[in-house]
């Protein structure tokens, strides 16, 4: 043989001493360089139990939807707010804030959450698809699609729905309660339609003069058809006794036309002659189904309307938690058996930015209680969202969203992000990072052949309060490509 002359190993009492984890040290003992991890095989406790004591735990809640594999050791994690509240108590509440940058998968997770959920008897309820990210999933359901937009179809913001018949089958409490919740999301609908038509809040004033105006048109409409934005200024404009009181004009009808002159001017604005056109001022074209999913496709309003967009995400969200609010109240009274919902809430920087004040009237439209069997999704692209509202009490109640959310799902964010988003969500510096690297551009080596994809696409990380994050992977079966394909217009 050639070579260099391998020098003598030390002597070594093998009797007295044993190999090391690599074998045995020293100059030809056969020490291993490089050794292989043992394979792994995943199974549940009772598939698994006969491997002991070589079996470990996953450590990831595997209650719920199946959402995808952790990056840090392939388990499968299983995550949505409903299952992870009602059975696995995890979370305080069954509410998600899903935050990410465009083109990651935002929608992705909402929609392999809201699929699952179908199995598991939980009806998803899309209220405002605005690309549309959701149609395509509601109609694979058997749901039902409500097309919304100019000469498309309307949704009449006074129309309290089934409400009114609902209350016809309750007595007592139930049924007041029901007649006041109906009433109360139908003024707050007028009022969120009217800041944005004016870009600020109404007056105290004038919220109350809608407020008994209202109250005077279902009087007048108990046993007809539903009224129309035009019925509620006809109503303004007789002066009606009660309006009048409420109007401060001291018995004099000139004066009580000097406080309503704004207010009368903005709903001529809400009749057809202003931005938001006649969308909301004619009878509803389609009512909602609640036995069923549901999504509200307003994908027809260009991304230039922006006010038209934010009006109508606002109007279906009043709508919709309204008919909640039915479903609810006659299951408590027994008349149907209880249903349960996942909400999802998607563009909620459209709706935040069209006008002062609307932080509350979002608000006041989300808060359900825990006990009614609903679990809510709002999903928006940056914290920067919340934060850019011109308002501080507007910037703090926005980011209360994300506060009192259960959880919070993180996908590719930049690193301008993290000092605003560790003010409200916990997180190590290693969790950050992995968020930012999430949001790196593709590679510049595409061609017409391939395409190139983030390298955090399909990331995503899974905050509960304080407890450290789970990173996951989600992965599309065969079955999903088909109806997450948002991209469809670009296919050519």
């Amino acid at each position: 043989m050639f070579g260099r002359r391998t020098p003598p190993a030390e002597k070594t009492d093998h009797k007295s001493s044993g190999p090391g984890p690599r074998g045995w040290t020293g100059w030809g003992r056969g020490e291993f360089t490089h050794v292989e991890a043992a394979p792994e095989w995943r199974g549940t406790t009772v598939q698994v139990c006969g491997l002991w004591p070589f079996g470990a735990g996953s450590g990831t809640p595997v209650t719920g939807v199946p959402l995808g594999r952790t990056l840090t050791n392939g388990a499968t994690l299983c995550c949505d707010p409903i299952s992870w509240f009602s059975r696995a108590n995890l979370i305080l509440n069954p509410s998600e804030f899903v935050l990410g940058k465009p083109g990651l998968g935002k929608s992705t997770v909402v929609r392999r959450q809201a699929l699952g959920l179908a199995g598991y008897g939980v009806s998803p309820l899309v209220f405002g698809d605005l690309k549309p990210d959701y149609v395509d999933l509601i109609r694979a359901l058997g749901g039902h699609v409500i097309s919304l937009g100019r000469g498309r179809g309307n949704l009449n913001v006074l129309d309290p729905g089934e409400a009114s018949d609902a209350a016809a089958r309750l007595t007592g409490d139930a049924r007041k309660a029901l007649m006041a919740d109906s009433h109360g999301r139908r003024l707050n609908a007028v009022c969120s339609l009217l800041t944005i038509v004016r870009g600020s809040p109404v007056t105290d004033r004038e919220e109350t003069i809608v407020n008994i105006a209202l109250k005077v048109l279902d009087d007048h409409h108990h046993a007809g058809p539903a009224p129309v934005m035009a019925d509620l200024l006809r109503v303004i404009r007789d002066a009606h006794p009660a309006i009048r009181a409420v109007a401060l004009d001291r018995g004099d009808l000139e004066r009580y036309r000097d406080v309503c002159e704004s207010l009368e001017a903005s709903l001529i604005a809400l009749l057809g002659e202003g931005r938001l056109g006649d969308m909301f001022s004619r009878p509803t074209t389609d009512p909602m189904r609640r036995d069923r999913p549901v999504c509200f496709d307003i994908s027809s309003i260009d991304d230039s309307e922006m006010h038209m967009q934010a009006a109508a995400l606002l109007a279906c969200w009043s709508y919709g938690f309204g008919a909640l609010a039915v479903s609810q109240a006659l299951t408590d009274a027994g008349l149907e058996p209880q249903r349960h919902y996942f909400v999802i809430m998607d563009e909620l920087w459209r709706v935040l930015r069209a006008g002062r004040g609307l932080v509350d009237r979002v608000d006041a439209l989300t808060r359900l209680n825990r006990q009614r069997g609903v679990g809510t999704a709002m999903i928006t692209h940056t914290m920067s969202d919340l934060v850019a509202l011109p308002s501080e009490e507007d910037r703090m109640k926005a980011k209360g969203f994300v506060e009192r959310a259960g959880m919070v799902i993180c996908g590719g964010l930049p690193a301008a992000e993290m000092p605003e988003l560790t003010q409200v969500v916990g997180m190590t510096a290693a969790e950050q990072e992995m968020i930012v690297d999430w949001s790196t551009p593709p590679a510049w080596d595409t061609g017409p052949e391939r395409r190139a994809e983030p390298p955090g696409l399909g990331n995503f990380m899974v905050k509960v309060g304080g407890r450290p994050g789970i990173p996951v992977h989600i992965e599309l079966t065969q079955a999903e490509l088909s109806i997450n394909d948002t991209n469809r217009r670009w296919a050519r």
